[in-house]
């Protein structure tokens, strides 16, 4: 049987700090009994005891571990080891997946998209949009709906920062933002941890940066002038303007 999840899946939705534990037991050999049992992974991992673990196959955030984090309904680094070792079987590590996701940074490379790259960009900004959606669940999935928002911030800002320097990309972000913006203020989406937000923010920080490298790029900022945003985010592109 495979996993309905990968290690992108992985990799968006875990925090830093578990994800690399768990690939320090995964690289280690920590993982060990893997077997499949009535559509779900089921294995141990080796530490300070061992800790037996069940995650199904369709979602590895459906997981029980009897670790004190386990015990208490938190995802912890047995159950993402053992998701790891579903994917790769025992395999190495794939370097590029260790590579650690940090917020939304310029490129600092000026380039133009072709027409196909840019219809390609916006579906991929799109696609990764849909896990900031409005909450109104009841409160005991709460922190499963704030891994969706930092999984989807998570994915933008990699796609964010590996594009280039230009005109066209500067409306895109801002866009982007404006659309968030509208998210948070009107789409019911609950930032009460401010991952959005947090975002939000850093996108200017990118865009301030656009218009260092290629001045052009202000032209973008011309649709944030007189709006009204949630947290007046859009004045950070505005300061000490000239």
């Amino acid at each position: 049987m495979e996993p309905k999840f990968d290690l992108d899946k992985i990799r968006y939705s875990v925090d830093q700090g578990t994800y690399e534990r768990a690939i320090e037991l995964y690289q280690n050999q920590k993982v060990v009994n893997f077997v499949v049992r009535y559509g779900n992974f089921e294995a141990i991992v080796l530490g300070s005891h061992e800790y037996h673990i069940v995650i199904s196959a369709d979602d590895f955030a459906v997981g029980q571990c009897d670790c004190y984090l386990g015990q208490h309904e938190t995802l912890c680094k047995h159950i993402v080891a053992v998701a790891i070792f579903a994917i790769l079987k025992g395999g190495k590590f794939p370097d590029e997946y260790a590579k650690p996701i940090g917020p939304a940074v310029c490129s600092g490379k000026i380039g133009v998209l072709s027409l196909q790259q840019l219809s390609n960009l916006k579906q991929e900004i799109r696609t990764a949009s849909r896990y900031i959606k409005s909450y109104n669940g009841p409160s005991k999935i709460w922190f499963q709906y704030q891994d969706s928002l930092t999984e989807g911030c998570r994915r933008l800002s990699e796609i964010v920062s590996r594009q280039p320097v230009s005109l066209a990309m500067a409306k895109i972000i801002v866009d982007l933002a404006i659309r968030l913006d509208k998210k948070l203020m009107v789409g019911g989406v609950d930032d009460s941890d401010g991952t959005v937000g947090e975002f939000i923010e850093n996108l200017m920080l990118v865009l301030k940066n656009f218009e260092k490298i290629d001045p052009k790029c202000r032209k973008a900022f011309s649709k944030l002038e007189g709006i009204e945003t949630g947290f007046d985010w859009e004045e950070i592109l505005f300061k000490n303007a000239k």
